[in-house]
This record gives structure tokens, C-alpha cells and sequence, in this order.
């Protein structure tokens, strides 16, 4: 071989090597184990991405699972950063009490938290939370402070439920927990719908509604009385804290809700998605995980 081309070779092999070599770091093989809460809920737990970079704990909302994220686990903008997803209680692969107590206590819902990031030995995680997800970070932060994260990313979420910022739909969450199956699945097929602006593929959707039909029945029914301690959850926060809404929101009012949650925190700072309703992390996935890298480097580096 000549040497020219045995040199142009070799730099393409070396070339080559680095490539598979990075990427093998920054996209991990996924890690899926479980954790027990303190009244003995098992939570699955998922890990991906860059196990050495900043953690990020993704917190899904109603009817979800870490599914949910998976815009964000494909992403190459977050693969640097070291992923934990679970699944809440009441909700894919983690336990499902029968208790309503389980789902009404907002305490219940931070202490999963806080076993995720005590068991996950995660260093000052940013906090990412969807709809339900915003208020299991806001009764984490009443119950635990803030002391153990970098920051938070409120997405769509939840700060109190309360008429003036949730968008009432009493048919619909009467459907879902309805005993009739037929009833209690089309209900929940017409919450998930009111969860886009723009729909996701149907492959997406569907594989997003077979999720929403793991969801415990009696979480679904429980749930909508749960404690959200906002008030002394955000108003003693320190780190960043970050809201990300869809203007197209049906089913939080995202403007009253971004107004009270500044009310409680001024030192908040906001993004609304003009052509977003409910999720857009699904909705406008490259511009989400975009500003969330902006924001996690940002917390990350104080």
C-alpha cells in the first residue's frame, strides 16, 4: 500500500475509533433498578446518558412513565449529562397501593423523590418535573429544601390546583375514574389528546395511551385531592428555578400559573412556547432540550 493512502487510512481509522469511543460515553447503556420509599412503595428507576456529567431527574406527570422522556433520552444535546428517570407511584413499572392516603399526601410523593436522589447518590441533581411532576418538585422542596439540587425546570406543572390556574374539565376526570372499562379508557384517551397542541405521530401516541392504561385507578381517583405545598416549597427556594409552558396549554392555565409561581419566587424565570400546548418537550423537542442544557450548565456551574 502506498504510503500516502496507508496514512489517509489510518487517520480515518483513528478517526473512526474516536467517534464509536465518544459516543460510548455519552450514550450509556441504559440501567434500570429499583428503590423503596419510606412506607415501602417500590419505585423503578431508570439511568442513562454520560454517568460522569451533571444529573438530571426527570419527574413525569399524570399518566405518564420515564416514556415520557424519550425525546430527551435521544436527545444529543443532554447525552453529556448523566439521565435518571422513575416511574411515580401509581404509575408504570413502580408499585400501585390501594390506599388513598398513598396518592392524597403530597409528603408521600417528595419522600419518592428523595429516595430517587439519596439512592441514586446523585450530586446536586437539576430537578425536571411535567404537570403532576411540578408539584411532587414543589413538595420536595417544602419538605427537604433545597440543599441537594442545582435547580429546577417546572414543564407544564402543576403550583396549586386550583381553579384559577387548572383548566376544568369535570367530565373527563370523572371518566377516567369511572368503573366501566370502556368509559374509564376513552376518558383517559381524551385527557392524553389534551395534553398536545400538535399531536405526536400515532406510533408516539399510541404507545403514550398503553401508558396511561397502567396508571393505577385508585391513584386517578386520589390524586386529584393531593396536598401541593407550593407556597413553602417555592418561596424558600434559592437555586434557579425555571418555568417552561406551552401557550396552548388545555389543561393548566400556564400565564396565571407562571403569575403565581413568580408571586411566591420572583427570582424565577419563565419561557412560554407560543405554538405548545401541555408538553412541549414532545411538542418542540430540539428547542426544549436546548434550553434546558443552557439552563442545567448554568445551575450546574454555581
Amino acid at each position: 500500500m502506498p504510503r500516502s493512502i496507508f496514512r489517509h487510512a489510518l487517520c480515518a481509522s483513528v478517526v473512526t475509533v474516536a467517534l464509536f469511543a465518544g459516543s460510548s460515553v455519552a450514550v450509556a447503556d441504559t440501567k434500570n433498578y429499583s428503590v423503596t420509599a419510606p412506607d415501602g412503595v417500590t419505585l423503578a428507576v431508570q439511568e442513562s446518558g454520560n454517568p460522569d456529567g451533571p444529573a438530571i431527574v426527570f419527574i413525569h406527570g399524570l399518566l405518564g412513565s420515564h416514556l415520557n422522556w424519550d425525546a430527551q433520552l435521544k436527545s444529543a444535546a443532554l447525552h453529556r449529562y448523566r439521565i435518571i428517570t422513575y416511574d411515580l407511584r401509581g404509575h408504570g413499572l413502580s408499585g400501585k397501593p390501594t390506599d388513598a392516603d398513598a396518592y392524597r399526601d403530597g409528603r408521600r410523593w417528595a419522600d419518592d423523590l428523595a429516595t430517587v436522589i439519596q439512592s441514586s447518590h446523585a450530586r446536586n441533581p437539576v430537578l425536571v418535573g411535567w404537570s403532576l411532576g411540578g408539584a411532587v418538585i414543589s413538595n420536595y422542596l417544602a419538605a427537604y429544601g433545597d440543599g441537594r439540587i442545582a435547580g429546577a425546570v417546572y414543564v407544564d406543572g402543576v403550583i396549586e390546583l386550583k381553579t384559577d390556574q387548572i383548566v376544568v374539565h369535570p367530565e373527563v376526570y370523572r371518566d377516567m375514574i369511572s368503573p366501566d372499562l370502556k368509559t374509564h379508557l376513552d376518558g383517559e384517551r381524551t385527557f392524553l389528546g389534551l395534553c398536545f397542541h400538535t399531536q405526536p405521530d400515532r406510533s408516539t401516541f399510541e404507545r403514550l395511551l398503553a401508558n396511561a392504561a397502567m396508571a393505577s385507578w385508585d391513584m386517578q381517583s386520589a390524586v386529584q385531592s393531593m396536598t401541593v405545598a407550593a407556597s413553602e416549597g417555592l418561596s424558600r427556594t434559592r437555586v434557579p428555578v425555571l418555568l417552561i409552558y406551552g401557550a396552548r396549554d388545555a389543561l393548566v392555565k400556564a400565564r396565571p400559573a407562571i403569575a403565581r409561581a413568580t408571586d411566591l419566587n420572583p427570582q424565577i424565570q419563565s419561557k412560554l412556547y407560543a405554538n405548545s400546548g401541555h408538553a412541549p418537550f414532545i411538542e418542540e423537542p430540539d428547542r426544549f432540550n436546548r434550553d434546558l442544557a443552557a439552563f442545567i450548565d448554568t445551575a450546574s456551574a454555581r
